[in-house]
């Protein structure tokens, strides 16, 4: 184990399933034997790789925290056959309660047959999507162990992110002073736009900082509305990228590191360019584990407008389970575009995915004698004649799920979810919204990243005004502000957490359109509760890292 001043490190950067323990425990198994195969002194796993990260309210079964203990004792037994190779992996353990919790987020240390040592995560984040102090109990104290000639310092995710969330505890700077020459952290770190390099950035400080190396290895793949992206590294004394694994998809690479002599590592440099490239990749996973870890027959149904919004969703499913496995269903009603069904034709052969063509009219003109009958003869009932469209076709596309075993595929973005322009019960039905947490400027720079070498979204999807057809000649923009004005007040409202006296108006748009934008977000939480599954891919995304009242009466 870490001969001289150089340390072989295998970093397995793995995609748990959350609770299948036997098979997260077989993952954990190959790789190390690989890395043993390597030579490696020690391979990295990421946080709570054994449970699978999220566990949530699993950690409160017992049946589940004994089972995974079963698992963790066939992985001790393994590491006697493995050499001189250790074990770093996360797990669930149990602890001396206190106020109630008896469980710790640990890193467990494998090696020889045994558990040579454990540390607890430190800094149990509360913020957004992360509620750690309702299942774990926080480390008291931090110690390096000894691995032969290494001295390591275990950490765990947020353990490094003191500066940037301003905890008053320091663990990394207090392993550093009690003389790690190498800091190890395991993390479950969700991916969103800007994360992979924010990270790098701050491990990079970290470790020029302390003059420590740091190794970094992070969980990939989608559990619920997560996405994790992977994108494991190391980073030298001097905080300059030694190697990176790739994103958004499971590795293992084995590292030699010089511990006294740094080589000539990268510095770590600031970059966006990639950023809709990233995007594109986080969905398509996070569509992907959504059925492969439900078992899921990986058959999606998405309704195809002929908009932009339908056609993304498309692509992504298309490029996500492979055309075969993508239904899209053409529904024109009363006021549907001629182009609306050639756009939908279009992108259908263009994705190579099946489209079947199911026309409204008949359903709607029932519809319209049974108001009648309710309300009382009329040439127009308004919203309530609007609505029934989007709801009609909403039953058809569930009709389909049903009829053929298929996950309907909500295409409403994130602009339209925080303002309510959705119906409930009709474009807000399916099993995953796949844009809910995309801007509509988003939308469009998909569909050109689409588009980069060959056409796949029609151009006129891109080019024509928006609009749900519900009336005629309706526009999006007869209700809404232009998307760019929209979209910047709700980034500033949902990311940047202003009310609307603080929102600095974009260019065109006053204070009161500013205002009632963030009016309209307020009143439209009850819509979003009931609406599907988001994938998060911002700092701020609908679903769990976001809790306001519906019944409420704050002004804003």
């Amino acid at each position: 184990m870490a001969k001289g001043s150089t340390v072989k490190l295998g970093i397995a950067q793995l995609n748990p399933t959350v609770g299948d323990l036997a098979g997260n425990r077989r993952l954990i198994e190959d790789a190390a034997r690989r890395a043993a195969a390597a030579g490696c002194d020690l391979a990295l796993f990421p946080e709570l790789a054994l449970p699978g990260y999220p566990p949530l309210d699993l950690l409160e079964r017992d049946d589940f925290v004994r089972d995974q203990l079963r698992e963790l004792a066939a992985l001790e037994q393994l590491t006697a056959h493995l050499g001189d190779t250790a074990l770093l992996l996360g797990a669930a353990l149990p602890a001396s309660g206190r106020g109630g919790k008896r469980l710790q987020n640990a890193a467990l240390l494998l090696q020889g047959g045994e558990r040579r040592a454990h540390q607890a995560k430190t800094l149990l984040p509360s913020y957004d999507v992360f509620d750690e102090k309702r299942y774990f109990i926080p480390a008291e104290t931090v110690t390096p162990v000894e691995l032969g000639a290494l001295r390591l310092g275990m950490s765990v995710c947020e353990d490094a992110w003191v500066d940037a969330v301003g905890y008053p505890s320091d663990p990394i700077t207090e392993l550093s002073q009690a003389g790690a020459g190498l800091i190890a952290n395991l993390s479950a770190s969700p991916w969103h736009l800007g994360k992979p390099e924010a990270r790098r950035r701050l491990f990079a400080e970290l470790a020029a900082k302390h003059g420590v190396p740091i190794a970094f290895a992070n969980q990939v793949g989608g559990n619920d509305e997560l996405i994790f992206d992977g994108g494991s590294f190391v980073v030298d004394a001097r905080g300059r990228l030694v190697k990176a694994l790739p994103l958004f998809e499971p590795a293992l690479e084995v590292i030699t590191l010089d511990l006294e002599t740094p080589g000539e590592g990268e510095e770590i440099l600031p970059g966006d360019a990639e950023d809709i490239a990233q995007l594109a990749a986080a969905l398509q996973l996070g569509i992907r584990d959504y059925f492969c870890k439900q078992k899921l027959p990986p058959r999606a149904v998405v309704g195809l407008s002929g908009g932009i919004d339908s056609a993304v969703t498309a692509w992504l499913a298309a490029t996500a389970l492979g055309p075969e496995n993508v239904l899209g269903i053409a529904m024109p009603g009363p006021y549907s575009s001629k182009h609306s069904i050639e756009d939908a034709i279009a992108l259908a052969e263009k994705l190579g995915i099946e489209l079947r063509r199911a026309d409204i009219r008949p359903v709607y003109e029932s519809y319209r004698d049974i108001f009648a009958t309710l309300f009382g003869a009329r040439e127009d009932y308004g919203l309530a004649q609007q609505n029934i469209q989007s709801r009609i076709r909403g039953a058809l596309l569930m009709a389909a799920s049903n009829a053929e075993g298929r996950l309907v595929l909500a295409t409403g973005n994130k602009s339209e979810l925080s303002v309510g322009y959705c119906t409930l019960y009709g474009d807000t039905v399916g099993g995953l919204a796949v844009l809910g947490d995309v801007y509509k400027r988003d939308v469009y720079a998909l569909a050109r990243y689409a588009n980069r070498e060959r056409e796949q979204i029609p151009r006129r999807s891109l080019d024509k005004a928006p609009s749900a057809e519900l009336a005629p000649g309706q526009l999006d923009s007869d209700d809404l502000p232009e998307y760019a004005v929209l979209d910047a007040v709700l980034h500033q409202a949902i990311e940047g957490g202003l009310g609307a006296a603080e929102i600095t108006p974009p260019e065109g748009a006053s204070a009161a359109q500013a205002r009632e934008i963030v009016r309209r977000l307020d009143r439209n939480e009850y819509k979003r509760r009931q609406a599907p599954l988001v994938l998060r891919v911002s700092e701020k995304a609908f679903g769990g890292g976001r809790r306001l009242p519906i019944a409420q009466r704050y002004a804003l």
